[in-house]
Parts: C-alpha cells; sequence; structure tokens
C-alpha cells in the first residue's frame, strides 16, 4: 500500500476544518436564539436538527410560550430569506404558493410568487386555517417546488417550513391531516416556562427587551448557507453501524404491535429517526451515532406518526408515554 500523498492529506484536511466551523457557527446559532427566548433548550436544539436534515418542523404549544418567537429568532440567527405567513380561516391557497395575474399592459399572465418561495417560511398558527389552505404546503415540503396552472417552479434551497400550532382541543382550530403531519421531520412541543425560567422572561421585558426588535436584543446572524452545506456534509459522513440501524426499526417495529396503538412508525418514521440521531451525534462532536442519539431523538421525531387508541386517549394515555414505554423495553445493542 502506497503512502499518503501530500494532496491526499489536504483533501481529508480540509472538509474536516470546513465541518468543524460548521459545528461552532451551528452552536453560535443555538447560543443567538437564547438571546430571545428562555428556557426552549430542546425546542432550538430540534430546529438546529431539522435544518441539517433538510426537515420540517412543527412547534405545539399553548397562546403565549414564544413559538413564533423562536422561530423569528432563528431567522434571524441565519443569513437566510424569511417570510412569514399568519393562517387564519379565511387564507387561500394561492395567498401561500402564488397565482396567475393578468397584466393588461401585456395581455398576458404572470406568475406572482406567494411567500412560501424563501428559504425558511413561517408557518404561524397553521391549524388555524381550513384542510384545503393547509395542503397547499404539502407539495412544497415535500417536492421543493410548487405547481401553479400546469407548470412546475422549483423553492430555493435551503427551504425550511417552520410552523406554530395550538393544541387542537382549542376552539377555532382544525387538526392537521395525517399526510400534512408526516411532511414533519419533527414536532416538538413547547411548554410553559418553569418558575424561574419566567421570572428571567419578565425581568428581560423590565430592562427593556422587545420581542420585535430582536436586533436590539443582539440577535445577530452568525450562519449562512455555506455552514449549513458543510454541516450537511459532515452529517452525510457519520457513521451508523448496522446494530443501530436494526435499534431504530426495532424501535419503529415495536410501535406497529402495541396495543395502545392504532397506527404506528412507518418506515418513513424510521428513516427519519436515523437521520435526526446522526445530525445529534454530529453535533455533539461524534462521526459515528450511538442508541442514546436515538432515544434523544425517539419523541420528537415519532409522536406525530403514532396513532392512540381512542380508549387508550380517554384513559389519559399520550404518544409520548407509549414511545418512553417502548424504549424501555426494546433491548439496546451493545
Amino acid at each position: 500500500m502506497s503512502a499518503p500523498t501530500a494532496e491526499t492529506a489536504e483533501e481529508t484536511a480540509e472538509p474536516t476544518a470546513n465541518a468543524a466551523k460548521a459545528r461552532a457557527s451551528l452552536e453560535a446559532l443555538r447560543t443567538e436564539i437564547a438571546k430571545a427566548v428562555v428556557g426552549q433548550d430542546p425546542a432550538i436544539t430540534g430546529l438546529v436538527v431539522a435544518l441539517l436534515c433538510r426537515g420540517h418542523v412543527l412547534l405545539e404549544g399553548v397562546p403565549g410560550v414564544a413559538k413564533t418567537l423562536l422561530v423569528r429568532a432563528l431567522a434571524a440567527s441565519l443569513e437566510l430569506d424569511t417570510k412569514r405567513v399568519q393562517f387564519t380561516p379565511d387564507l387561500m391557497p394561492s395567498d401561500v404558493t402564488g397565482s396567475l395575474v393578468y397584466d393588461a399592459r401585456t395581455s398576458e399572465f404572470s406568475f406572482q410568487p406567494g411567500p412560501v418561495f424563501t428559504h425558511l417560511l413561517i408557518a404561524d398558527e397553521i391549524n388555524r386555517t381550513p384542510p384545503k389552505t393547509q395542503s397547499s404546503l404539502l407539495e412544497a415540503m415535500e417536492e421543493r417546488q410548487v405547481t401553479v396552472d400546469g407548470t412546475a417552479r422549483m423553492l430555493p434551497e435551503p427551504f425550511l417550513v417552520a410552523a406554530t400550532q395550538n393544541p387542537v382541543e382549542y376552539e377555532g382550530t382544525y387538526p392537521l391531516p395525517e399526510a400534512q403531519l408526516d411532511r414533519f421531520l419533527l414536532k416538538l412541543t413547547v411548554p410553559l416556562p418553569s418558575r424561574d425560567d419566567e421570572i428571567s422572561v419578565l425581568t428581560r421585558h423590565a430592562e427593556g427587551f422587545d420581542p420585535r426588535d430582536l436586533r436590539a436584543a443582539g440577535v445577530r446572524p452568525v450562519a449562512g448557507p455555506a455552514d449549513l452545506e458543510a454541516a450537511r456534509a459532515a452529517v452525510a459522513r457519520t457513521s451508523v453501524s448496522p446494530e443501530i440501524a436494526g435499534y431504530v426499526v426495532d424501535i419503529c417495529r415495536a410501535t406497529r404491535d402495541s396495543p395502545s396503538l392504532t397506527l404506528g412508525a412507518s418506515p418513513r418514521g424510521a428513516t427519519a429517526l436515523l437521520s435526526t440521531a446522526r445530525a445529534w451525534a454530529w453535533l455533539t462532536g461524534r462521526d459515528y451515532v450511538i442508541p442514546d442519539d436515538v432515544k434523544a431523538l425517539a419523541l420528537p421525531t415519532l409522536r406525530h406518526r403514532v396513532h392512540l387508541r381512542p380508549e387508550a386517549e380517554m384513559e389519559g394515555v399520550t404518544a409520548d408515554s407509549v414511545i418512553t414505554a417502548i424504549l424501555a423495553h426494546v433491548p439496546v445493542p451493545r
């Protein structure tokens, strides 16, 4: 075997250096978001993981827990184009995707792109609009394109939908259809803050924090498309052993056999869980996946992909409790 040349060593060192720089940028991204949002570290981490996996995120929580602020802080921390849509009952699909508009000067129709043509789309309170408008995002989220009048138009890269919603049992909401839910890589719950965190929030406001002016709060762009591409390339190089792949499959198959569920995680759910585990492994500084990475991302990746039996729901069983029980019983590879 011939010794490695200097050129080979340089080729190997360059991706490594780029990956290290990208990891530092994404760590800084989490720090920037925390300047505006207190005590929501799991949700912040989930947003970063979704960026790495080219996935979309659904944030759920009661009104007033900073769901929209969290996504706006992410946008302010990235050198990416951002647009926001407030979903309302009278919103039309064309208000999201765009439409053909007649130009009297040229006697022709021209396409006016909607707000979906951006890098980061903030879909605020997505479950306050009827299913017809919700479904207008299906093609965009899955195919990264929008078809209007038979013509497909590609969306920019990167493209991420960060949607917020209130719990479905609240008045004036429409539950997202299964096909829509399955397009989200992660469903992140945004809980009420702890007492200490809530005191910190009030202290910030008393000192002049304005959630409508994130620049005044010190939130600055710290990562851009180049950092994101280098990070994604590094995640793609993160190794997965056959034992870890089997562990992911065993977890998802166990959801299909659970007596508390009418529908378990599909093979797409297994693929999503492996993808998010790889991203989390890389973020924590490893180039290989361990069982703890899978466990860390199992709840946000699978909770919206399983469906409870009505009798289990009446007994107070939740999707999180079922998945947690499965993680406790599925043998962990050594």
